[in-house]
């Protein structure tokens, strides 16, 4: 029942993240087009209320025409509407969805002993921490060289190509990967709770007082804005990244990465430039050979044939070794009562010969070509055993001997 019930929250838990954060970036990548679309206006009266710049826009059959103030309307309204739950919201989730699958997982999520060797208490004690290291680097970049965007935008690369390398050397390649998203998603969601909605506040309550603005907010807020525009696609690789053991089972997976991250900025940077009418097609062709060299340097090598004798094939395994090695190395968390796992890990059970037979394609692909399973090789699975899965497979998956 234990772990039925896990399996609901993990599932409630993602819809629920995945449904905010379409909100929050919706409504980020929305008032990034927005601002860069806007055009100065040509009505006097206009200018003279103090609108900088407007759009109009068609949309659901209605016409809108956004308006943006250079200071502040002449008199604010009782009511505006604050972007920020958004923002809490998705991060909230995904915090909850990150305890509730890895940190209640530690010893099968977060560590490989190949990697590095530690308690699953040391494991959490670590994962929190490189959140938290996270926020307080990339915030103090900003506070110490804020007056320079190059400057700062080249240290939070420089940091967080270095948190990857770090998580990839602490973390099982999987949990390195979504750590390393977290940590900038937890930059982002911090930017808006610590700097973007205060200084916002400190810039209402001086026009609602008749005080003067300090501009200081203002260009906090934009610099942290443009930060997260820039975050946004690294971090949804990484949410993503778990689905696709290619990438984090990789050799050199740090670089891997770094590399695909460092695609996603391009391609945004692209669509920023885009939304001021600017088109440089070199952006997206870098983010785009950038994904292609990755893909190439970390595709699966093909095994070498293996010499046939009096007629039949040499590779061909007895289905009762396949069998022994799935009892010995899968079954703990692939079957009917796994003993690491309160259900079946992705309801994949490897305890039967119609389930291996089944799942002979699955088990060649992420046992043998990828070697991302056992997860974190908690069982000690061997190189000659995954030689022999492919063997196997490769001689047709038969399960008679």
């Amino acid at each position: 029942m234990e772990g039925y019930i896990l399996d609901w929250a993990n599932l409630l838990l993602r819809w629920l993240h995945v449904i905010t954060a379409i909100a929050w970036i919706g409504s980020s990548f929305y008032f990034v087009w927005l601002d860069n679309s806007l055009t100065p206006p040509t009505d006097e009266n206009l200018k003279e209320k103090g609108v900088g710049g407007e759009l109009w826009a068609v949309h659901g059959g209605g016409f809108y025409n956004p308006q943006k103030y250079l200071s502040s309307p002449a008199k604010l309204p009782e009511h505006l509407h604050w972007f920020y739950w958004e923002s809490y919201s998705t991060w909230m989730s995904g915090f909850a969805l990150f305890v509730v699958l890895y940190l209640f997982n530690a010893s099968t999520f977060l560590i490989d002993k190949n990697v590095f060797d530690m308690s699953p208490g040391a494991a959490v004690g670590f994962a929190v921490s490189y959140l938290i290291a996270g926020w307080v680097v990339y915030d103090a970049i900003c506070r110490i060289f804020g007056k320079s965007d190059k400057t700062v935008g080249i240290l939070v690369a420089i940091y967080v190509g270095v948190a990857a390398y770090v998580a990839c050397h602490i973390f099982s390649g999987r949990a390195a990967f979504l750590l390393t998203g977290a940590m900038i998603a937890t930059i982002m969601s911090a930017n808006v709770l610590f700097w973007i909605i205060p200084g916002q506040r400190k810039v209402v309550a001086a026009l609602r007082a008749g005080k003067p603005v300090d501009p200081i907010h203002g260009k906090r807020a934009k610099q942290r804005s443009v930060h997260n525009t820039y975050f946004t696609l690294p971090v949804l690789f990484a949410m993503l990244s778990n689905h696709y053991s290619m990438t984090y089972a990789a050799k050199n997976n740090w670089a891997v990465l770094i590399a695909i991250m460092l695609a996603g900025v391009f391609i945004r940077q692209f669509f920023i430039l885009k939304h001021k009418g600017k088109i440089n097609i070199a952006w997206p062709a870098a983010g785009v050979a950038c994904l292609g060299v990755v893909a190439f340097l970390i595709a699966p090598q093909p095994r070498p044939q293996v010499a046939k004798a009096d007629g039949a094939a040499a590779n061909a395994v007895s289905f009762v070794k396949v069998q022994e090695i799935m009892n010995s190395r899968c079954v703990q968390c692939h079957a009917e009562q796994p003993k690491m796992m309160p259900t079946a890990a992705k309801g994949i059970k490897l305890d039967t010969v119609d389930d291996i037979k089944s799942h002979a394609q699955l088990i060649y692909q992420q046992a043998v070509q990828q070697k991302a399973m056992p997860l974190g090789n908690v069982t000690q699975i061997t190189d000659d055993e995954r030689a022999l899965l492919g063997q196997w497979f490769e001689g047709g998956a038969k399960t008679t001997n």
